[in-house]
Protein backbone atom coordinates (compact mmCIF):
# COMPACT_ATOMS: atom_id res chain seq x y z
CA UNK A 1 0.00 0.00 0.00
CA UNK A 2 3.00 2.15 0.73
CA UNK A 3 4.31 1.59 -2.89
CA UNK A 4 0.82 2.63 -4.16
CA UNK A 5 0.34 6.00 -2.35
CA UNK A 6 4.10 6.97 -3.48
CA UNK A 7 3.39 5.81 -7.08
CA UNK A 8 0.05 8.14 -7.31
CA UNK A 9 1.44 10.84 -5.83
CA UNK A 10 4.88 10.53 -8.03
CA UNK A 11 2.02 10.33 -11.01
CA UNK A 12 0.75 13.47 -9.70
CA UNK A 13 3.80 15.04 -9.13
CA UNK A 14 4.73 14.46 -12.97
CA UNK A 15 1.23 15.57 -14.06
CA UNK A 16 1.93 18.88 -12.39
CA UNK A 17 5.58 19.07 -14.56
CA UNK A 18 4.78 18.08 -17.36
CA UNK A 19 1.66 20.33 -17.71
CA UNK A 20 4.71 23.20 -17.35
CA UNK A 21 6.57 22.39 -20.03
CA UNK A 22 6.77 25.23 -22.88
CA UNK A 23 5.03 22.98 -25.11
CA UNK A 24 1.87 23.97 -23.67
CA UNK A 25 2.08 27.19 -25.47
CA UNK A 26 2.02 25.57 -28.74
CA UNK A 27 -0.96 25.28 -30.94
CA UNK A 28 -1.57 21.64 -31.81
CA UNK A 29 -1.89 21.11 -35.41
CA UNK A 30 -1.76 18.26 -37.95
CA UNK A 31 1.85 19.00 -38.42
CA UNK A 32 3.27 18.82 -34.77
CA UNK A 33 6.01 16.16 -34.28
CA UNK A 34 6.78 13.25 -31.82
CA UNK A 35 5.14 10.80 -30.59
CA UNK A 36 3.12 12.75 -27.32
CA UNK A 37 1.99 14.67 -29.67
CA UNK A 38 1.02 12.43 -33.19
CA UNK A 39 -0.65 9.99 -30.73
CA UNK A 40 -1.97 11.29 -27.85
CA UNK A 41 -2.66 15.10 -27.69
CA UNK A 42 -3.64 15.72 -31.03
CA UNK A 43 -6.28 12.68 -31.37
CA UNK A 44 -8.16 13.89 -28.48
CA UNK A 45 -8.19 17.06 -29.70
CA UNK A 46 -9.04 16.05 -33.13
CA UNK A 47 -11.75 13.95 -31.17
CA UNK A 48 -13.52 16.50 -29.28
CA UNK A 49 -13.17 19.05 -31.98
CA UNK A 50 -15.37 16.10 -34.02
CA UNK A 51 -17.50 15.47 -31.54
CA UNK A 52 -18.43 19.16 -31.15
CA UNK A 53 -19.16 19.46 -34.21
CA UNK A 54 -21.95 17.06 -34.19
CA UNK A 55 -23.91 18.96 -30.94
CA UNK A 56 -23.95 22.25 -33.00
CA UNK A 57 -20.00 23.52 -31.37
CA UNK A 58 -20.74 22.33 -27.83
CA UNK A 59 -17.39 21.72 -26.57
CA UNK A 60 -18.48 20.99 -22.94
CA UNK A 61 -21.16 18.05 -24.31
CA UNK A 62 -18.22 16.65 -26.67
CA UNK A 63 -16.16 16.49 -23.29
CA UNK A 64 -18.37 14.45 -21.46
CA UNK A 65 -18.89 12.56 -24.47
CA UNK A 66 -15.50 11.48 -25.09
CA UNK A 67 -14.91 11.22 -21.22
CA UNK A 68 -17.39 8.32 -21.82
CA UNK A 69 -15.76 6.89 -24.88
CA UNK A 70 -11.90 6.69 -23.27
CA UNK A 71 -13.78 5.67 -19.50
CA UNK A 72 -15.39 2.27 -21.86
CA UNK A 73 -12.07 1.59 -23.60
CA UNK A 74 -10.16 1.30 -20.10
CA UNK A 75 -13.37 -0.13 -18.09
CA UNK A 76 -11.31 -3.64 -18.79
CA UNK A 77 -8.72 -2.09 -16.65
CA UNK A 78 -11.16 -0.79 -14.16
CA UNK A 79 -12.96 -3.83 -13.26
CA UNK A 80 -9.85 -5.58 -12.82
CA UNK A 81 -8.99 -2.70 -10.29
CA UNK A 82 -12.47 -3.31 -8.26
CA UNK A 83 -12.05 -6.81 -8.53
CA UNK A 84 -9.07 -6.58 -6.94
CA UNK A 85 -9.90 -4.36 -4.61
CA UNK A 86 -12.86 -7.08 -3.33
CA UNK A 87 -9.74 -9.54 -3.37
CA UNK A 88 -8.33 -7.63 -0.96
CA UNK A 89 -10.69 -7.15 1.34
CA UNK A 90 -11.09 -10.97 1.32
CA UNK A 91 -7.73 -11.04 3.04
CA UNK A 92 -7.54 -8.57 4.99
CA UNK A 93 -8.34 -11.63 7.98
CA UNK A 94 -5.54 -13.30 6.96
CA UNK A 95 -3.39 -10.34 6.34
CA UNK A 96 -4.27 -9.21 10.13
CA UNK A 97 -3.34 -12.66 11.55
CA UNK A 98 0.26 -12.23 9.90
CA UNK A 99 0.90 -8.93 11.01
CA UNK A 100 -0.25 -10.34 14.48
CA UNK A 101 2.24 -13.19 14.18
CA UNK A 102 4.84 -10.95 13.00
CA UNK A 103 4.22 -8.05 15.30
CA UNK A 104 8.49 -7.63 16.08
CA UNK A 105 9.51 -4.30 14.78
CA UNK A 106 12.92 -6.42 14.08
CA UNK A 107 14.08 -6.64 10.40
CA UNK A 108 14.34 -10.01 9.53
CA UNK A 109 10.68 -10.46 11.06
CA UNK A 110 8.92 -7.48 8.99
CA UNK A 111 11.51 -9.44 5.82
CA UNK A 112 9.12 -12.83 6.84
CA UNK A 113 5.95 -10.85 6.59
CA UNK A 114 6.48 -9.10 3.57
CA UNK A 115 7.56 -12.86 2.28
CA UNK A 116 4.25 -14.33 3.73
CA UNK A 117 2.36 -11.39 2.71
CA UNK A 118 4.04 -11.86 -1.00
CA UNK A 119 2.71 -15.84 -0.72
CA UNK A 120 -0.56 -14.99 0.52
CA UNK A 121 -1.22 -12.77 -2.57
CA UNK A 122 0.77 -15.25 -5.06
CA UNK A 123 -1.78 -18.33 -3.46
CA UNK A 124 -5.38 -16.37 -4.35
CA UNK A 125 -3.63 -15.02 -6.95
CA UNK A 126 -4.00 -11.44 -6.10
CA UNK A 127 -1.72 -8.30 -7.38
CA UNK A 128 -1.62 -5.52 -4.50
CA UNK A 129 -0.16 -3.13 -7.70
CA UNK A 130 -3.30 -3.89 -9.98
CA UNK A 131 -5.04 -0.47 -8.51
CA UNK A 132 -2.23 1.36 -9.65
CA UNK A 133 -2.63 -0.18 -13.63
CA UNK A 134 -5.64 2.70 -14.05
CA UNK A 135 -3.92 5.82 -12.56
CA UNK A 136 -0.67 4.67 -14.68
CA UNK A 137 -3.23 4.20 -17.94
CA UNK A 138 -5.53 7.37 -16.90
CA UNK A 139 -2.24 10.00 -15.89
CA UNK A 140 -1.05 10.48 -19.86
CA UNK A 141 -4.53 10.84 -20.88
CA UNK A 142 -5.17 13.66 -18.25
CA UNK A 143 -2.18 15.43 -19.36
CA UNK A 144 -2.81 14.87 -23.15
CA UNK A 145 -6.83 16.45 -22.64
CA UNK A 146 -4.58 19.79 -20.99
CA UNK A 147 -2.45 20.30 -23.45
CA UNK A 148 -5.12 19.15 -25.94
CA UNK A 149 -7.55 22.21 -24.52
CA UNK A 150 -4.89 24.45 -23.77
CA UNK A 151 -3.14 24.24 -27.30
CA UNK A 152 -6.57 24.30 -29.30
CA UNK A 153 -7.74 27.66 -29.34
CA UNK A 154 -11.80 26.45 -29.92
CA UNK A 155 -11.55 24.12 -27.57
CA UNK A 156 -9.59 26.89 -24.79
CA UNK A 157 -12.18 29.86 -25.88
CA UNK A 158 -15.12 27.28 -25.09
CA UNK A 159 -17.95 27.70 -22.35
CA UNK A 160 -20.18 25.39 -21.10
CA UNK A 161 -23.03 25.73 -18.05
CA UNK A 162 -21.61 28.50 -16.19
CA UNK A 163 -17.88 28.09 -16.89
CA UNK A 164 -14.86 29.02 -19.61
CA UNK A 165 -13.56 25.45 -20.38
CA UNK A 166 -9.83 26.76 -20.79
CA UNK A 167 -10.26 28.73 -17.42
CA UNK A 168 -10.89 27.86 -14.07
CA UNK A 169 -14.15 27.83 -12.33
CA UNK A 170 -14.94 31.29 -10.97
CA UNK A 171 -17.41 29.47 -8.36
CA UNK A 172 -15.20 26.51 -7.52
CA UNK A 173 -18.30 24.46 -8.00
CA UNK A 174 -16.45 21.68 -10.32
CA UNK A 175 -13.43 21.30 -8.03
CA UNK A 176 -15.81 20.45 -4.85
CA UNK A 177 -17.94 18.27 -6.61
CA UNK A 178 -14.51 16.64 -8.27
CA UNK A 179 -13.43 16.15 -4.79
CA UNK A 180 -16.37 14.71 -3.49
CA UNK A 181 -16.97 12.50 -6.37
CA UNK A 182 -13.28 11.43 -5.63
CA UNK A 183 -14.17 10.44 -2.23
CA UNK A 184 -17.22 8.33 -3.16
CA UNK A 185 -15.81 6.78 -5.58
CA UNK A 186 -12.35 6.12 -3.42
CA UNK A 187 -15.22 5.19 -0.52
CA UNK A 188 -16.76 2.23 -2.27
CA UNK A 189 -13.32 1.02 -3.51
CA UNK A 190 -12.41 0.82 -0.38
CA UNK A 191 -15.50 -0.67 1.17
CA UNK A 192 -14.53 -2.71 4.47
CA UNK A 193 -10.85 -2.06 4.36
CA UNK A 194 -10.05 1.38 5.02
CA UNK A 195 -11.25 0.96 8.23
CA UNK A 196 -8.42 -2.05 8.79
CA UNK A 197 -5.61 -0.28 6.81
CA UNK A 198 -4.28 3.48 8.13
CA UNK A 199 -2.86 4.05 4.99
CA UNK A 200 -5.75 3.16 3.01
CA UNK A 201 -8.18 5.84 5.67
CA UNK A 202 -5.43 8.18 4.85
CA UNK A 203 -5.54 7.72 0.80
CA UNK A 204 -9.29 7.93 0.95
CA UNK A 205 -8.90 11.38 2.46
CA UNK A 206 -5.70 12.93 0.41
CA UNK A 207 -6.79 11.81 -2.91
CA UNK A 208 -10.11 13.84 -2.68
CA UNK A 209 -7.76 16.88 -1.01
CA UNK A 210 -5.38 16.45 -3.26
CA UNK A 211 -7.86 16.50 -6.56
CA UNK A 212 -9.83 19.92 -5.00
CA UNK A 213 -6.23 21.61 -5.09
CA UNK A 214 -5.26 20.90 -8.54
CA UNK A 215 -9.28 21.34 -9.90
CA UNK A 216 -8.83 24.76 -8.77
CA UNK A 217 -5.12 25.78 -10.37
CA UNK A 218 -6.38 24.17 -13.89
CA UNK A 219 -8.57 24.84 -16.53
CA UNK A 220 -12.79 23.72 -15.80
CA UNK A 221 -12.59 21.16 -18.43
CA UNK A 222 -10.31 19.26 -16.47
CA UNK A 223 -12.62 19.27 -13.57
CA UNK A 224 -15.39 18.72 -15.91
CA UNK A 225 -13.48 15.53 -16.95
CA UNK A 226 -12.95 14.34 -13.88
CA UNK A 227 -15.90 14.57 -12.53
CA UNK A 228 -17.78 12.78 -15.54
CA UNK A 229 -14.71 10.13 -14.81
CA UNK A 230 -15.54 10.03 -11.47
CA UNK A 231 -19.48 9.38 -11.51
CA UNK A 232 -19.02 6.95 -14.49
CA UNK A 233 -16.60 5.27 -11.97
CA UNK A 234 -19.05 5.05 -8.94
CA UNK A 235 -21.80 3.39 -11.56
CA UNK A 236 -19.51 0.86 -12.49
CA UNK A 237 -18.19 -0.21 -9.03
CA UNK A 238 -22.02 0.01 -7.74
CA UNK A 239 -22.81 -2.52 -10.42
CA UNK A 240 -19.63 -4.58 -9.36
CA UNK A 241 -19.85 -3.98 -5.44
CA UNK A 242 -23.73 -2.83 -5.23
CA UNK A 243 -24.48 -6.01 -2.85
CA UNK A 244 -21.67 -6.18 -0.66
CA UNK A 245 -21.90 -2.09 -0.50
CA UNK A 246 -25.80 -2.18 0.88
CA UNK A 247 -24.91 -5.35 3.34
CA UNK A 248 -22.04 -2.88 5.27
CA UNK A 249 -24.08 -0.01 5.35
CA UNK A 250 -27.33 -2.08 6.72
CA UNK A 251 -24.52 -3.43 9.00
CA UNK A 252 -23.65 -0.36 9.91
CA UNK A 253 -27.34 1.50 10.75
CA UNK A 254 -28.18 -1.81 12.91
CA UNK A 255 -24.75 -1.53 14.60
CA UNK A 256 -26.12 2.12 15.68
CA UNK A 257 -29.43 0.85 16.13
CA UNK A 258 -27.88 -1.50 18.89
Amino acid sequence: MKKRILLVFGMLSIFLLLTGCSEVNKPITPESKGFWNEYIVYPLSWLIKEVAHIFGGNFGISIIIVTIIIRLIILPLMIKQTKSSKAMQALQPEMQALKEKYSSKDQKTQQKLQQETMALFQKHGVNPMAGCFPVLIQMPILIGFYHAIMRTRAIAEGSFLWFDLGDKDPWYILPIVAGITTFIQQKMMMAGTANQNPQMAMMLWMMPIMIVIFAISFPSALSLYWVVGNIFSIVQTYFIKGPEIKVQATGKMGGTKK
